[in-house]
């Protein structure tokens, strides 16, 4: 029987090329396979305000340290909290978000060094208790990230031209999270083919649907 009385978040993490994309699309697909209603999203993003600070922080050729981008990061998830994963979630709405908060303590925090503890600050001052509820963090070695952002082709945003050791510290960072909080966070080796993949994501997925009592 389908609990459609509160929806769900799940995030997919992971450093760039990893493919959350391709498997946002694929698990839309399989979740709307069971009737649910799904909105897919994305951070920065998600509003016309998170929107616009994502155009600042990925294109804009202005500089940012690292705090910068953190609180500008926040603002826009303090936005897309209330004005939209919120209320959709309360009206049985699934959602799809490629990257959450896990990132910030990824990118700002491993790549950029600043203290996860003040991270941590900004998290409840904006989100109280509230976490996803199954966070997919898709692992890929640095190395064949870029590769496949090379082979994808196209523009790069700021982000993605950062150098090598930055995009380790945020690997490392990443997994250092998922070690700290396996029962949300899973592990989702994305060296595998897109078929794998997705085969791996739908079996932690069908966990949550089954606590859900949809599956």
């Amino acid at each position: 029987m389908k609990n459609s009385n509160r929806g769900c978040l799940i995030t997919l993490e992971g450093g760039d090329g990893v493919g959350k994309t391709t498997h946002i699309e694929l698990l839309r697909q399989y979740l709307e396979s069971y009737g649910l209603d799904i909105i897919a999203t994305r951070e920065p993003g998600g509003t016309p305000f998170g929107e616009s600070l994502r155009d600042l922080l990925l294109n804009s050729q202005l500089e940012f340290d690292a705090e910068a981008e953190m609180l500008v990061l926040f603002a826009a998830r303090a936005e897309h909290l209330k004005r939209l994963i919120l209320p959709a979630i309360s009206s049985g709405k699934w959602i799809l978000c490629d990257r959450f908060t896990d990132a910030t303590f990824a990118y700002q925090g491993g790549g950029g060094g600043i203290p996860f503890g003040r991270i941590k600050e900004l998290e409840r001052f904006v989100q109280s208790t509230f976490q996803p509820d199954l966070t997919l963090l898709l692992d890929l070695p640095v190395e064949d990230g870029l590769a496949r952002i090379a082979n994808r082709g196209g523009n790069v945003d700021r982000f993605e031209k950062r150098d090598l050791d930055f995009k380790n510290d945020v690997r490392q960072a990443y997994l250092r999270r998922q070690e700290q909080d396996p029962g949300r966070i899973r592990l989702v080796r994305a060296s595998n083919t897109v078929e794998k993949v997705h085969e791996t994501i739908v079996e932690h997925v069908a966990q949550l649907l089954a606590r859900q009592n949809i599956i």
